[in-house]
């Protein structure tokens, strides 16, 4: 087998595409595989979170427009360095709210049955998360769950387009999809399911939640009706920072469902009117005040973004998890495992996903020596080799820590059931 230490160092020294492993905070003696969950700190991140502490501490109620980051700008400028890794126009975005607050406005706005069309198109492998956001509002509009419709899977993995599709029914007012498959890792097509969705007169949305910052996208140039994701997976803000949404500038001037003071025109916001008067772009779907110190680490974070590029990320997103599934092969073959992530770089997203009958146990075992794996119910292990921060000969490690741990059976001593955290 040529699969050996040496030939992971080797491919690491001569991929062109260098890792930025020194921006970060590594967990000593640990491989982190769980990017996809919580990425980790970044030195800038860190920084632009004292940063921000400080203009509290320096300024008071001044912050708001004074500082290298005045708060009242905030979420329109952290939103300005996400343009190139969405691909969108600097006003579509805003940095606001969360997953679920987001998708409860996007849906609240663009949710507007009429006539028989009165369903809402969703997938049975989503986030849960979106599904209980989806449902309430339609019971917010007088609608039961029949009203929600969910694409079946057809290996319970992965989703086929053309079964979305051919669900673009004539009842069909809104569609909400996962960009990227949370479990399997599985990238849909959006351009053309947001093409066969106008055709057919529907709006479409996307929950970019684990695609942002490992797969490109472009969201304008593919005419998205909305987008929204979360901050502190692949783009590496922190847990719980900060949310944002995407609104194709198509649709500016729409009222948004849900209104408050900071979607102000900002002009006007202070006049205190009782009357809202929108502003004329994304910030038009804020809520309330920005959460200053959850946005604060995503000014660093998005930083080194903007230095490697999206497109390079990808790529060494895709090396990194070539090599994975290589060893993969080369190590496992022999006890059970099940690839159940595309296998097509165009349809693989940023992790891979095994499947084993021991899986928790498994994952409890990989922490013990060491590598921070993600269990998911009932017999799923995700692992993500994030492109700024993880090696090829890390994955290797793992993989023969891995092995180890198969062979001698050391997964026994521990229970087949998730922690709470998983």
């Amino acid at each position: 087998m040529t699969n050996t230490k040496s030939y992971a160092q080797k491919l690491e020294a001569t991929f062109p595409i260098k890792s930025m492993r020194e921006a970060f905070y590594l967990p000593e003696g640990r491989i982190y595989f769980d990017g996809n969950s919580l990425g980790l700190m970044s030195k800038k991140a860190e920084q632009s979170l004292y940063d921000l502490k400080d203009s509290w501490k320096d300024y008071g109620i001044d912050g708001w427009m004074q500082g290298e980051y005045p708060w009242y700008f905030l979420a329109e400028n952290i939103a300005q360095q996400m343009t190139q890794i969405v691909g969108a126009n600097k006003e579509e975005i805003i940095v606001t709210g969360s997953t679920t607050t987001n998708l409860h406005q996007l849906v609240a706005t663009f949710y507007q049955p009429q006539g028989k069309r009165t369903k809402i198109l969703a997938d049975e492998l989503n986030f849960p998360t979106d599904i209980y956001a989806i449902k309430s509002q339609l019971a917010l509009k007088g609608y039961d769950e029949s009203h929600l419709v969910q694409v079946a899977s057809r290996d319970g993995q992965t989703l086929y387009e053309q079964d979305i599709i051919d669900a673009m029914t004539d009842e069909i007012a809104l569609i909400v999809l996962p960009a990227v498959l949370y479990r399997s890792g599985q990238i849909l097509d959006m351009a053309t399911l947001t093409t066969a969705a106008h055709e057919r007169g529907i709006k479409i949305g996307f929950d970019l939640c684990h695609s942002v910052g490992a797969v490109p996208h472009h969201l304008h140039d593919w005419q998205v009706d909305f987008a929204f994701w979360c901050t502190y997976k692949h783009l590496n803000g922190g847990p719980g920072s900060s949310g944002a949404l995407f609104v194709h500038k198509n649709h500016f001037g729409t009222i948004p469902g849900l209104a408050g003071w900071f979607g102000s025109n900002k002009e006007k916001q202070f006049a205190m009117s009782h009357t809202f008067e929108p502003a004329f772009e994304a910030g038009a779907f804020q809520l309330g005040t920005p959460n200053v110190l959850s946005m604060a680490p995503l000014i660093g974070a998005l930083t080194l973004f903007n230095e490697m590029g999206i497109q390079r990320v990808r790529e060494r997103s895709l090396a990194l998890t070539d090599y994975m599934l290589q060893c993969v092969h080369d190590f496992l073959s022999e006890y059970q495992f099940t690839v159940c992530n595309p296998i097509d770089h165009q349809q693989r997203g940023g992790h891979i996903y095994l499947e084993h009958k021991e899986a928790a146990r498994i994952c409890k075992a990989l922490k013990e020596r060491g590598v921070i794996p993600d269990f998911r119910a009932p017999k799923g292990i995700r692992l993500a080799a994030v492109a700024m921060y993880n090696t090829f000969e890390e994955i290797y490690d793992c993989f023969t820590i891995l092995q180890e741990i198969m062979e001698t059976k050391a997964y026994e001593k521990y229970t087949n059931e998730r922690e709470i955290v998983a």
